[in-house]
């Protein structure tokens, strides 16, 4: 779940960059529609932001967090490219962690 957390929240700060682009290339550049990326990298960070949310509550189910924690990862998904500090930070902080040992197997 941890490398999940980790793969996903990259993926969705470089779908933002990619939207930020295209939305550069859209109202400062001028594109002609043919040629705009707006609508496929506003699909692609779409889909990115709602699975970047279905892990965070994965995450925080598995790793047993508090509701505070669910709610500042969420909101990192918000502005652009903050999921990438919030997945450090909780990297460091012990936050992508088991809380208790797994159960050994049963024999």
């Amino acid at each position: 779940m941890r490398i999940a957390f980790h793969v996903v929240a990259i993926t969705e700060a470089i779908t933002w960059t990619g939207l930020l682009y295209g939305m550069w290339m859209r109202y400062i550049v001028g594109v002609s529609e043919a040629d705009d990326p707006v609508p496929l990298w506003g699909m692609l960070h779409g889909i990115a932001f709602i699975v970047f949310c279905g892990v965070v509550v994965v995450a925080g189910w598995t790793f047993r967090w508090r509701i505070r924690e669910y709610l500042i990862a969420l909101a990192a998904a918000v502005p652009p490219l903050t999921t990438i500090p919030l997945e450090i930070w909780y990297s460091r902080t012990g936050k992508l962690k088991p809380s208790r040992p797994a159960a050994a197997p049963a024999k």
